[in-house]
């Protein structure tokens, strides 16, 4: 049920607001379409105009409990410099911070999820295959991590960036992907298309042996995408509507 709340109660510009509910709804379409992981995986947001500085979940609570509010502001050093008192997931602090600072304005969205689909794509030899329409949509564009453990040493940082190279996706092998882009619904947009893709793999394994793709297929296929793409709004059609779709069942992420 929709609910009716306050606005917010302490000082930030109108930009860093934005930023705030629009992540605190990605959390909840996020929970809506079943990526949450518990209390863990993380979402985060740069924040406009400030240097080194973004937006992320508070540990212990579940997606369903963010709101614009309850975001936890940190440094990349890990420092708490906003009016949130929660403290942050170690493993969501190191990995995210190390893309915020390094890569800039083309990370200024980041997500990391566990769901089935995409960790067990993450988890097979050979990654994501083209052997349907989504997963012709991310071909050559997809950088992949081998597996080091919970992601809590900053040294593999340098391994990670290296890894993912001009991509906006990295997969981490047995592990589950990152996505990045310079907007939140950016961002969605990609992950949306790829979960679908990593979904549509596995059901497919199942049965035996796909039918594969041709690259000079699917060199069209991105051609002609792109120049769809550009008419969708790099992703803000998609994420407007799904805002309004969780706004429906209950609208607390606005506060």
């Amino acid at each position: 049920m929709a609910t009716q709340m306050k606005t917010r109660d302490f000082e930030c510009s109108d930009a860093e607001w934005q930023a705030r509910q629009d992540l605190a709804a990605c959390y909840r379409i996020f929970d809506h379409l079943g990526w949450g992981e518990s209390i863990y995986n993380h979402i985060s947001v740069a924040v406009p105009g400030e240097e080194n500085v973004f937006l992320i979940n508070p540990f212990g609570l579940l997606y369903d409990e963010v709101t614009a509010s309850n975001l936890v502001k940190i440094d990349v050093e890990g420092n708490n410099v906003g009016p949130s008192q929660y403290m942050v997931n170690k493993a969501g602090f190191t990995q995210h911070a190390y893309f915020h600072e390094k890569l800039g304005e083309r990370a200024n969205a980041i997500c990391h999820v566990h769901t089935t689909a995409t960790m067990a794509v993450c988890s097979h030899r050979d990654g994501l295959l083209p052997t349907n329409f989504y997963a012709c949509n991310f071909q050559g564009q997809i950088g992949y991590h081998d597996f080091e453990g919970v992601t809590v040493r900053p040294e593999e940082g340098e391994r990670l960036v290296e890894n993912l190279g001009q991509h906006s996706i990295l997969m981490l092998r047995n592990h589950g992907p990152v996505v990045m882009d310079k907007t939140i619904p950016g961002m969605f947009v990609k992950m949306w298309a790829l979960q679908r893709a990593c979904e549509i793999q596995v059901a497919t394994l199942s049965q035996g042996n796909a039918n594969v793709i041709s690259q000079d297929v699917v060199d069209v296929h991105q051609r002609d995408l792109s120049v769809m793409q550009s008419q969708g709004g790099a992703g803000v059609f998609d994420f407007e509507a799904w805002k309004r779709r969780v706004s429906k069942i209950d609208d607390s992420w606005k506060y």
